[in-house]
C-alpha cells in the first residue's frame, strides 16, 4: 500500500530544512506543492533531492495538484510546521486495512504552556467527538474516497473541515495515536485566547452558512 505525502508550502524556508530531514527515507511518496513563495523554498526543498511542483497559491488548491500528480493508494497531506510520530505511516496503512477511509492524528502543540496545551487536548477531543479534522493533524485519505469526493473544495477557508464533513459519508474515518506535533506560531501570533475566540466564531458562522469567501476577508483582516 503507497502512502503519497503531499505538503503544501509557501514561504516556509525557516522551517522546511527540519522537515525535510523528518521526511527523509521514509518508505513513501512525497510531493512537495509551493505556491510560488519568494523566498526560496522551492529550491531548499529540490536542493534536496524531494519532488517540488509549482501550483497557484492556495491550500486546498496545492494539495489537489499535489494529489492529481501523486500514485500512491493513500494521500497523506502533511503541513509543514507539523511533525508526525514515529511508525506514521505504520499506524495508516493498519487503519485502511481496518476498513477506513481517512482519518488524522490526535493534536499536541509544540510547547511548555499550559495553556497551549490546553489548546491541544480541546483540538483532539472536539475531532475525536465529530469527527472532523484540521489540517495541522496530518489529514489521510483513500485515493478512491478522494476521488469520489473531488478533492477538497478550492475555498479560501475550512478546506480540511468541509473534506472531513464529506468524507464521514463515505466511510467510516478514525483519529490515530500518538499525536502529530505542530507548532503554535499561529496562537502565539494572534494571541492565545483571541485566535481560539476567533476561530470558534468564524467556524460557527461558516457552519451557520455564511460564505467561506466573506469569512476569509474577516480571517485576513484579523490576523
Amino acid at each position: 500500500m503507497l502512502v503519497s505525502i503531499i505538503v503544501p508550502v509557501f514561504n516556509e524556508a525557516k522551517i522546511v530544512p527540519a522537515l525535510l530531514d523528518n521526511l527523509r527515507d521514509l518508505a513513501a511518496e512525497i510531493i512537495f506543492v509551493d505556491g510560488d513563495s519568494t523566498d526560496n523554498t522551492a529550491g531548499l526543498v529540490r536542493a534536496s533531492g524531494f519532488r517540488c511542483l509549482l501550483a497557484p497559491r492556495g491550500r486546498a488548491t496545492q494539495m489537489n495538484a499535489g494529489a492529481a500528480a501523486a500514485c500512491g493508494d493513500v494521500l497523506l497531506f502533511h503541513h509543514a510546521d507539523t511533525v508526525l510520530p514515529h511508525g506514521f505511516l505504520s499506524s495508516i496503512r493498519r487503519a485502511i486495512e481496518a476498513g477506513a477511509v481517512g482519518g488524522s492524528f490526535d493534536l499536541r502543540l509544540d510547547t511548555s504552556r499550559p495553556l497551549l496545551r490546553l489548546v491541544g487536548l480541546m483540538i483532539t477531543l472536539r475531532s475525536r467527538l465529530t469527527g472532523v479534522s484540521t489540517g495541522d493533524q496530518g489529514m489521510f485519505v483513500t485515493r478512491t474516497a478522494f476521488n469520489e469526493l473531488g478533492g477538497f473544495a478550492e475555498q479560501p477557508l475550512f478546506e480540511d473541515v468541509d473534506m472531513s464533513l464529506r468524507l464521514r459519508r463515505v466511510g467510516r474515518t478514525c483519529r490515530l495515536r500518538p499525536p502529530a506535533l505542530t507548532s503554535p506560531r499561529r496562537w502565539e501570533r494572534g494571541g492565545t485566547l483571541r485566535t481560539v475566540l476567533r476561530m470558534w466564531v468564524l467556524r460557527a458562522l461558516y457552519y451557520g452558512g455564511v460564505s467561506v469567501e466573506r469569512l476569509a476577508r474577516h480571517y485576513r483582516v484579523a490576523r
